[in-house]
């Protein structure tokens, strides 16, 4: 029979045509020309159009023919980039969302164009063992050796998730089969820890009951009363599943003292230490941050996030393991049209049977690019520039009686308190959150709020390399200027 062509063939023809770059050039389009309309600092942040109003222009039946990706383009453009948050905008200093790096920005369409899946190496012939080195380049980082390993996840929260589950088996060995019982161990972990740790234990069955908080000391985990409750836990005859320590947590970025961790975690009976490095992952790699993170290497398991403070695309997570062998035990699967075998050469490869996902893009590739183009020296440098610009932001309203940091950064993060004179302190909380609604949908800027000992306070994660000093007194005039018509507004006077 012959070949299709696509003269003859009216699919084949519309898949065709999409293949050239002449074709791609609308999309790659819109991509350049957001870079560069948010270079200067110009234009609205975010938008002031609620989710009804979006979603209002969004409406109506589904397409059941086709339209020409130029014309695709353009309503890309005119239904959603207006109301996008536009995250490489030197003024978006809002969530944990980096401002990408533009070479991993064109590398995410060679990944999707190849398609590849890395559950096993036949399916991934060359992006398999790209993977393993870039993880191997990562532990060698944490300070681990040959037996070390681990795997690309889609972000923190599906990292730590099976890293715990590696420690679940390891502290209940027949789990696959017969679950946890009625008595399972207990994890413990920081009042700051992110809350992927209480969300495993719900979905792993172990219960938020078996849960222990350990409270803060400046917003670190209290060492001393972790080394009390380990001892009184011991005791008492509870199984300790692992400790959580956090390397960056998302509240203020404060990183807990691994290495004193570590050693309450080896005189207690040698519990599984697993270090959330999230977010302050990147402190791996510079000379100015790296002692927040000593002792890591004494950790058993380690989540890092690149798409964080690495600023790569989401999405891009870590999981490192000082012993892959406690990741594949950490999996029971069997699956014989996938997994072909269990030689030594196939657990090598073959990453499947020690990962939760099956289909997995091939997002190393964007790491790999990352340290190609930039260099593990100058992604530290951007790191310290992100913390650098924070701790200017510190010493900023330092000097104003309008605003009042709450802690000094350990990396990328602020948490501050608006203290507006004449105004009670019952009222703070809710004109905090109006405050950051206001300054929001105004289009000057993006930050958000969280609660802090009880307190609903203003918080910056510097994100994005085009952000500088200027651009942090712009956020705190432009923060007055709004709660100044905030109070106005609901007769408290002015500032």
């Amino acid at each position: 029979m012959p070949t299709s062509t696509p003269s003859d063939d009216p699919l084949l023809a519309l898949f065709e045509a999409d293949t050239s770059l002449a074709a791609a050039q609308p999309i790659l389009a819109l991509v350049a020309r957001y870079l560069a309309d948010t270079r200067s600092g110009d234009g609205p942040v975010s938008t002031a159009r609620s989710a009804q109003e979006v979603a209002d222009r969004l409406a109506g039946p589904m397409p059941r023919t086709g339209r020409p990706l130029a014309e695709v383009a353009e309503r890309i453009s005119t239904l959603l980039l207006d109301d996008v948050n536009r995250l490489m905008h030197p003024m978006a200093v809002g969530h944990q969302v980096s401002a990408p790096l533009p070479a991993t920005i064109w590398t995410e369409a060679l990944i999707a164009a190849v398609n590849q899946s890395l559950a096993v190496r036949e399916m991934s012939p060359s992006f398999r063992p790209l993977e393993r080195q870039v993880i191997r380049w990562c532990t060698d980082l944490v300070g681990w050796g040959a037996l070390a390993g681990g795997t690309m996840t889609s972000g923190g929260t599906e990292a730590t998730f099976t890293a715990l589950l590696a420690a679940r088996s390891h502290s209940i060995p027949d789990v696959w089969t017969n679950g946890v019982g009625p008595n399972p161990p207990v994890l413990v972990c920081g009042e700051h820890a992110h809350y992927a740790v209480t969300r495993a234990a719900g979905e792993m069955g172990l219960g938020l009951s078996r849960v222990e908080i350990i409270p803060s000391r400046d917003h670190r985990m209290d060492v001393d009363v972790l080394h009390a409750r380990l001892i009184a836990l011991h005791a008492a005859g509870t199984r300790v599943m692992a400790v959580v320590a956090t390397a960056g947590c998302t509240a203020t970025g404060a990183f807990d003292d691994i290495e004193r961790i570590a050693d309450i975690c080896v005189a207690n009976n040698n519990v599984w230490l697993h270090v959330d490095a999230a977010h302050g992952g990147a402190a791996m790699l510079s000379p100015v941050h790296q002692y927040r993170v000593r002792g890591i290497s004494r950790a058993r398991s380690v989540a890092w996030d690149p798409h964080k403070t690495l600023l790569l695309p989401l999405s891009a997570g870590l999981l490192l393991m000082r012993d892959e062998r406690d990741l594949q035990a950490a999996f029971a699967q069997t699956a014989p049209y996938l997994f072909a075998g269990d030689s030594g050469e196939t657990r090598m490869w073959d990453s499947g049977t020690r990962t939760f996902q099956c289909s997995r893009r091939s997002d190393v590739l964007k790491l790999w690019v990352a340290f190609e183009r930039y260099g593990a020296d100058q992604l530290a440098a951007m790191y310290e520039r992100l913390c650098q610009t924070a701790a200017t932001l510190h010493a900023l309203l330092q000097t104003r009686s309008d605003f009042a940091p709450l802690h000094a950064p350990e990396s990328n993060i602020l948490c501050f308190t608006w203290t507006p004179p004449g105004v009670a302190e019952a009222n703070r909380d809710e004109l905090t959150d109006a405050l950051r609604e206001r300054y929001n949908r105004s289009g000057r800027g993006w930050l958000t709020a969280t609660t802090l000992n009880g307190r609903r306070v203003l918080r910056v994660t510097i994100m994005n390399v085009r952000t500088t000093p200027a651009h942090m007194q712009r956020l705190a005039d432009g923060l007055a200027d709004e709660g100044a018509a905030l109070l106005a507004e609901r007769k408290f006077g002015a500032m």
